[in-house]
């Protein structure tokens, strides 16, 4: 069966022709320094119409600003040199820029700008000043008024306080009129502007709509498709950029234009890891969701692919109860169970509570563990318990204490890890180092153990986010060690050696503060 490419294991034949890739790629001193800032290529071992098998080699994106070296495959279609629309269009597009740039720094547009501003500040300042005279003045005529004074006296106050305010009104209308001539002389600029702003969207749009459409696709059955359908089909919306580009599509590209079986497949990172995400020079790593998810899923119909690991049940997926009473269950949840349902009919532990307390029909798991993590998980039998252990996992009074092996030696012993996350959208479910949009996630570690180029280690998480025990052991800035048997963040072993151990808790009822323990099995 063919790879499943966003989590796999690598086959030992990918494995043997990455070693002929990255041989290669040593002796390319020249493209050191690119390749060296971070670069995935791609092996694709396959079977040709005459029975032999090979492998076939790619980078994503492009290098040396070419993608048409020697022993990679080439682009499935050519970015760099563009048919003579694209380059067309590409120049009516950049004059609408340099148009765009002339209007908006213009002598005259830039002079109009100031006056308004000027007219607007000095017309503010002048009535602001003439209300200040006028208070002044009526307060004048008020004094006078309380004396002694002629009728031709009272009539010339009267007259004075409505020749101000007429006086008042004309400097506004004056100033109004003023500001909106100058106000009509910008916006003409403005709606110009604008105008060559939409075409721009627009010309921009149809042109990358026509550039993807470029992008013809071939598949397992030998069907034909383009970005702009696959992705619609897939996903409803448009690619994003760069779709196409990466090292497997162009692998399964070349391979189905010359009758090639795909047998097995594999991308390596080679280089220094990006800052937010996770890639380890020579490490192999799944394909991207974002890009390459719609496209593989087309080009893989008629293409015997393995099953995704991650949604393998365990073989006896069997629930413990560590502690029941009137109001929480705590269990022991296997390795590779749900904690609640999710796509699919994998059963979970709710499953398993529901099974077991069928009269209450709330919200029961207050907590969750990743599918392969195992260990404890507190239940609530009712609403008025949920309730209390939310707030208590809100609040952070729960303490816990997870057991993991990491594959490294990590020092020092003790230690604190402190690396904001969020949700890499580029490939879902992984998690990403983010410090301008990541919430908080801190860890607690202490090592107990180091033995075989391993560490046994206690993580005491303060903060629970998904997938934070594991990105902060495996990021470059956190311990550089993933857990083992991690497929998303490090290397596939026969399980995820991370288990929750120890949990701490008032209880919901009696507030007594209680604890629990689940030893791990490794």
């Amino acid at each position: 069966m063919f790879t499943f490419p966003f989590c796999y294991s690598p086959h030992r034949l990918t494995v043997l022709a990455s070693e002929e890739v990255k041989n290669y790629l040593s002796a390319k001193t020249e493209w050191s320094d690119e390749i060296g800032a971070g670069k995935m290529f791609g092996v694709l071992v396959v079977e040709s119409p005459d029975k032999e098998i090979g492998f076939l080699a790619a980078y994503s994106g492009n290098i040396a600003g070419r993608n048409d070296h020697e022993y990679f495959v080439p682009a499935i279609y050519d970015l760099l040199n563009p048919k003579e629309y694209f380059k067309h269009e590409e120049s009516n597009i950049t004059a609408i820029n340099r148009s765009i740039a002339d209007l908006e720094h213009s002598a005259e547009y830039v002079d109009l700008k100031r006056a308004l501003a000027d007219k607007e500040t000095r017309g503010q300042n002048e009535i602001t000043a003439f209300n200040q005279h006028l208070k002044a003045e009526k307060k004048k005529r008020s004094e006078l008024r309380k004396g002694e004074i002629s009728e031709e006296q009272q009539q010339a106050l009267i007259k004075q306080s409505q020749f101000e305010k007429a006086e008042l009104h004309r400097m506004k209308m004056r100033y109004a009129t003023e500001v909106s001539e100058l106000k009509s002389e910008v916006e003409t600029f403005k709606q110009r502007i604008e105008q060559l702003k939409q075409e721009r969207k627009q010309r921009s749009a149809a042109l990358q709509e026509w550039l993807f459409r470029q992008f013809v696709l071939l598949n397992g059955n030998g069907e034909k498709s383009d970005l702009i359908d696959i992705f619609k089909a897939y996903r409803n919306e448009l690619p994003p950029a760069g779709s196409g580009e990466c090292a497997a599509p162009k692998l399964l590209q070349y391979a189905f234009l010359h009758h090639y079986r795909p047998l097995a497949m594999g991308e390596f990172w080679w280089g220094a890891s990006p800052k937010g995400e996770i890639r380890k020079h020579l490490h192999f790593y799944p394909s991207c969701i974002s890009k390459c998810e719609p496209i593989l899923h087309f080009m893989l119909q008629g293409i015997d692919v393995e099953p995704n690991p991650l949604d393998k049940a365990p073989s006896q997926p069997t629930v413990k109860i560590l502690y029941e009473d009137n109001a929480i269950m705590v269990v022991s949840k296997p390795e590779g169970m749900l904690s609640a349902p999710g796509k699919g009919e994998k059963d979970s532990v709710q499953d398993f509570a529901k099974a077991h307390i069928p009269n209450y029909d709330g919200p029961m798991i207050v907590h969750r563990l990743d599918m392969h993590t195992s260990g404890i998980l507190v239940i609530a039998k009712n609403k008025g318990a949920y309730l209390s252990l939310q707030k208590q996992f809100t609040e952070r009074t729960v303490n816990k204490r997870y057991i993991a092996l990491l594959e490294g030696n990590i020092e020092p012993n003790e230690g604190i890890v402190n690396l904001p996350l969020c949700l890499n959208y580029e490939n879902r479910p992984q998690q990403m180092v983010d410090y301008e949009r990541g919430k908080e996630a801190v860890t607690h570690y202490k090592v107990v153990e180091r033995k075989n180029g391993m560490t046994k280690i206690e993580f005491y998480p303060i903060t629970g986010r998904t997938h934070q025990l594991r990105v902060h052991a495996a990021h470059q800035l956190g311990l550089k060690a993933p857990i083992k048997g991690d497929m998303l963040y490090g290397k596939h072993a026969d399980r995820l050696y991370l288990h929750a151990e120890y949990i701490e808790f008032n209880h919901p009822e009696t507030g007594e503060r209680i604890s629990f323990t689940d030893n791990a099995l490794f």
